[in-house]
């Protein structure tokens, strides 16, 4: 599980068994028992939330579309 981001408490990684087919490029984000997931392309979109409040997914996608470019290199780079 490649940790590739930390803020504010929040950890955001992909799984590195991501499947077969795997699918499009995506980043998971945990926080105190809370989990989401978005996908990074072709835009920033959430794809799943198991806990997170309205607030929380807004602030989340706010940090993963200022950051999509380095989360996509990073899961690129780890996929490929």
């Amino acid at each position: 599980m490649p940790v590739v981001l930390r803020l504010d408490g929040f950890k955001f990684f992909f799984y590195a068994n991501e499947g077969n087919p795997r699918e499009p490029a995506h980043i998971h984000i945990r926080k105190s028992g809370a989990e989401a997931k978005f996908w990074l392309e072709p835009q920033v979109q959430l794809a799943r939330n198991d806990g997170f409040d309205a607030p929380t997914l807004r602030r989340i996608a706010g940090f993963v579309a200022s950051h999509q470019t380095q989360l996509k290199r990073n899961w690129h780079e780890y996929f490929t």
